[in-house]
């Protein structure tokens, strides 16, 4: 039972880190309601298993749920379609919780 159990949570942890992200730069975010806006949008995705945008950092994260893909030109395309300048973006191997958290 207990190795089980272990094999349930080395998978779980495999998982989580196996997750793949697009990460932006965002100018011109300035408001909660900045951050709903795309954040809402972003989560209209089918492909987006989790959002996070953090004002003060002008970070914008859309985690992808296993399997999926968005081309960084598609999501550049929806944040700029929001109102907002994207800087650069990049593909990280992190979940949105793990960037909120600080993980690296």
């Amino acid at each position: 039972m207990k190795s089980i159990i272990a094999i349930a949570l080395l998978a779980a942890s495999l998982s989580a880190q196996a997750a793949q992200s697009l990460k932006a730069e965002v100018n011109g975010m300035v408001c909660a309601f900045c951050a709903q806006g795309i954040e809402k949008k972003l989560r209209a995705l089918s492909q987006a298993q989790d959002v996070y945008v953090n004002l003060k950092d002008r970070v914008v994260v859309v985690e992808l749920r296993e399997g999926q893909t968005i081309a960084p030109q598609v999501f550049k395309d929806l944040v700029k379609d929001a109102g907002y300048d994207v800087v650069s973006v990049e593909t990280v191997a992190q979940s949105a919780k793990q960037i909120k958290a600080g993980v690296k």
